[in-house]
């Protein structure tokens, strides 16, 4: 069995979020504390959601690295991205639980895959790494690590500073 998604959804907040405008993730405000990264961290964030991989792949592995981390927080907000990507309600629903290749294209699939083995090991089998290599550029191979690091990045940071998910957003699902 699984760990339970966020400690921290019980709790309130360790640190109080500066104002963002409406719309903006709340863990802005909280990495607004500390200028010196907020800055950075917006630029690579831009500079992952403008990458090379499509948003339907980048979604695929924010999901999954969401879910591996239980982060509720996450999963609220790529959920929704998710849809804007092209996922459909039944795909994120299937990045939740504990066979989540079935039903995905091949390449989709070994998305998923890779997604998990960075979780477990910080790495990605060579098994694995062929299957991307058929679909992806060299630039698109070393983006899925920097992408599956940023959500995990992020979901320790929400959890560990208790930001709170926005309740109009995607709950976390229940852990099979």
């Amino acid at each position: 069995m699984r760990p339970p998604p966020d400690a921290s959804l019980g709790r309130p907040s360790r640190i109080e979020p500066d104002a963002m405008p409406d719309g903006a993730p709340r863990i802005l405000g909280t990495v607004k504390k500390h200028p010196h990264l907020f800055e950075p961290m917006l630029g690579f964030s831009a500079a992952l959601a403008n990458g090379a991989l499509t948003r339907r792949a980048s979604e695929i592995l924010a999901l999954r690295a969401a879910w591996n981390c239980r982060s509720a927080f996450e999963w609220a907000h790529h959920a929704r991205y998710g849809l804007d990507a092209g996922l459909s309600a039944e795909e994120i629903d299937r990045l939740a639980g504990g066979a989540p290749e079935d039903g995905w294209s091949e390449s989709e699939a070994a998305l998923v895959r890779a997604a998990d083995e960075l979780h477990a090991g910080q790495d990605i089998s060579d098994a694995t790494w062929a299957r991307l290599a058929q679909d992806f550029d060299e630039g698109q191979l070393v983006e899925i690590p920097f992408v599956v690091g940023q959500y995990t990045m992020l979901s320790m940071v929400a959890k560990a500073t208790g930001v709170p998910v926005d309740p109009a957003l995607p709950r976390f699902p229940e852990a099979e």
